[in-house]
């Protein structure tokens, strides 16, 4: 108890402090005569320097549509006030007052490119002064500016936004801004944003001579330079589109009677041009698919085009049938050799392929190809052979001077004839409709070609060309 009490009268011994009647008595004696409209200077004739410098806290909002900036940030403005200086030891040691911006004078520094609705968007703090006149003002605020917003680059764009601060009545003459670091603005406290990179914030002093005004005016222009960060749209808009432009390549890949080729084409148009342009490809595919001899006829620049050299570039070939550029030359030779021999045969000898010398041999003495000697089974058989098909002509008109061997043999030259002709279309649409599916086929091939070429080559110009490919 006894230290206690020893503490206690050492306590009271000690002199009570007087700072609450000398603060009191220094407002008093600062602001009894002092004018909130007076310019602050000793002499009059120079001006009155005010360092100004800001803090970035924060980067709320980039809005490109309507191109404005929206920044938490503290002002810095200090100046010396030659009305507030006094003598610490006349007022028992005060050092510093805080005192209401309303009852000093204040520069009048705003921010000239604001798109708030109230124009000024700090908030009014205590000015705190020091007894050597120096005044420190820092108000914070929210700050919606102007930025031109050029999102030509998107998502690889940088921005770089201008927030211009200077005095709205004093010119360079009355009140002179400095930069109050040279680095810049302070972002030892700035608060990293998710969607943008800060590269820095440069500060330049400008003094600018109006058209309005004779005198120069001072403002100090902070730059924020921003990045955006692009891994979120690499993940959720550029990988997606990439993967969905390389999907309707696969689309080349599905059998042409599956019935999907269209749809997926369809599903993919309106994506980008690409794959727009890939389905009107697959409806080309489809159409030459499911053309038949009926409907069609393949022109000879189809033949040569899509069944000879693009299967020879593309290395295609077709079952039993090896294409090279020596077997196209071959075909064409053909071709126009088997042209040239069936002009010059008759439509007998083409029918029965025999030789141009079977109409003029005499026919055999004993021949059986009268209606006598073929026997019933056989008259059996021609009336059925008859009732088959449908004779492009009758007996009338047969002429009547030939003998009756030779109306019977004439008769059933026709027949021959029809049937020969009827499996000779159907061969020849068989391999017509083969045609037009492998020339589908061909065309299928071609397309996956050009446009994975045409996928990879303008990605890769587009990310190449880009400022920068990913800022995390």
């Amino acid at each position: 108890m006894v230290p206690i009490l020893a503490a206690f009268a050492l306590l009271a011994l000690l002199p009570v402090s007087e700072q609450g009647p000398h603060e009191k008595r220094l407002l008093n004696a600062l602001l009894a005569s002092y004018n909130t409209l007076e310019r602050p200077v000793a002499n009059e004739s120079e001006p009155l320097e005010v360092r100004f410098g800001l803090t970035l806290q924060q980067i709320i909002d980039v809005d490109e549509k309507n191109q404005l900036l929206i920044t938490n940030i503290w002002l810095s403005l200090e100046w010396n006030d030659y009305n507030l200086r006094w003598n610490e030891s006349e007022y028992g040691g005060v050092k510093d007052l805080r005192i209401t911006p309303n009852k000093l004078w204040k520069p009048d520094v705003l921010m000239y490119n604001s798109a708030d609705e109230g124009f000024d968007g700090t908030y009014q703090t205590n000015v705190v002064v020091r007894n050597n006149g120096s005044c420190l003002y820092v108000p914070p605020g929210i700050f919606k500016s102007t930025c031109k917003i050029d999102i030509t680059w998107f998502p690889f764009d940088d921005q770089h936004c201008d927030m211009k601060f200077g005095s709205w009545t004093y010119d360079g003459n009355q009140l002179d801004l400095i930069l109050k670091d040279e680095a810049g603005g302070d972002l030892s406290d700035f608060i990293t944003n998710g969607e943008w990179y800060l590269i820095g914030m440069p500060g330049k002093k400008n003094t600018i001579t109006y058209a309005c005004c004779p005198e120069p005016y001072v403002d100090v222009t902070f730059t924020i330079m921003i990045r955006r960060r692009t891994l979120y749209y690499f993940f959720n808009l550029i990988v997606p589109c990439v993967l969905i432009s390389s999907m309707a390549l696969l689309g080349f890949t599905l059998p042409p009677d599956s019935g999907e080729k269209l749809t997926l084409g369809t599903y993919f148009n309106c994506i980008m041009f690409m794959v727009a342009s890939s389905v009107v490809l697959t409806v080309v595919v489809l159409n030459y698919h499911h053309r038949t001899a009926d409907i069609h006829e393949m022109p000879q620049w189809i033949k040569t085009v899509f069944l000879q050299w693009l299967p020879w570039i593309l290395r295609m070939s077709r079952p039993g049938k090896k294409i090279t550029r020596k077997t196209i030359m071959m075909s064409n030779r053909m071709r126009e050799l088997e042209l040239k021999e069936r002009s010059s045969k008759s439509l007998l000898a083409n029918v029965l392929d025999i030789d141009d010398d079977f109409r003029h041999a005499p026919p055999p003495p004993n021949s059986t190809a009268s209606t006598g000697n073929l026997g019933p089974g056989c008259s059996i058989f021609r009336t059925d052979f008859r009732r088959s098909f449908v004779r492009p002509s009758t007996m009338e008109d047969v002429g009547g001077g030939l003998s009756s061997h030779h109306r019977e043999l004439h008769l059933i030259l026709r027949e021959l004839q029809f049937i020969t002709a009827r499996m000779k279309k159907a061969d020849e649409e068989a391999e017509l409709i083969s045609d037009w599916k492998f020339a589908a086929m061909v065309v299928d091939r071609f397309c996956l070609f050009v446009f994975t070429l045409f996928t990879i080559i303008a990605t890769v110009a587009v990310l190449l060309s880009a400022p920068h490919i990913i800022v995390q």
